[in-house]
């Protein structure tokens, strides 16, 4: 069984990607993270992550099991992240990193913004997760906040807008909702609220007779 969970920014769909893996015992692989590693080795090496030649470079010698939690989730790394994910060349290595990771005959669940669409697009069950982004920029100001950045709402709610637009209008793998993908916007809904949900979607697909 493959779970593609696609999304923007701190909608919601890591958190609820953890939540399926955990609920169905399937291995976990947040796409996302990728890019943000991606990015940040490109800023650690002092590149620019718009450089084709450097991106591509910090996409081949990634190493999954090296990635820093904690030096990922910084706004900087977000950033570059939505940069260095526009360049197709970026693209095509982490694609078959991704592919690799799901097909394991164990199943997964693949969290980012193209699993539905390119990754995984014959996934058993697609959710695509979204939320209004004043919400979705409140949410990612505490996680700043709590790691200790500064930043006004208004900045974070313009950067967040921003890659909204690169991540939907890139010319390859643009985000958007998958066909056949079950839409959960999580707004309003607690953590426990969202995961329940999407454990409601997940079951009712499964259990719906095949075409």
């Amino acid at each position: 069984m493959i779970i593609a969970v696609d999304g923007p920014t701190a909608s919601g769909k890591g958190t609820i990607a953890k939540q399926l893996a955990e609920h169905y015992g399937l291995k976990r692989l947040d796409t996302g993270s990728l890019y943000r590693a991606v990015g940040l080795a490109v800023l650690d090496a002092g590149g620019d992550p718009d450089d084709e030649s450097a991106a591509v470079a910090a996409a081949r010698s990634l190493d999954l099991g090296a990635i820093d939690e904690s030096r990922i989730r910084s706004s900087a790394a977000g950033l570059a992240a939505s940069r260095v994910a526009v360049i197709p060349a970026v693209r095509a290595v982490m694609r078959e990193a991704q592919r690799a990771f799901a097909a394991d005959p164990a199943g997964a669940v693949l969290d980012g913004r193209d699993i539905g669409t390119v990754i995984c697009p014959e996934a058993t069950v697609k959710l695509f997760v979204t939320a209004s982004l004043a919400e979705r920029t409140r949410r990612r100001l505490a996680e700043l906040h709590a790691r200790g950045e500064t930043i006004s709402f208004a900045e974070l709610e313009r950067q967040i807008a921003e890659r909204d637009q690169r991540d939907a209008n890139r010319k390859d793998s643009p985000l958007r909702q998958a066909e056949g993908a079950h839409l959960l916007d999580t707004t309003s809904l607690s953590i426990e609220a969202a995961a329940e949900a999407a454990f409601a979607l997940v079951d009712a697909a499964l259990s719906s007779p095949k075409s």
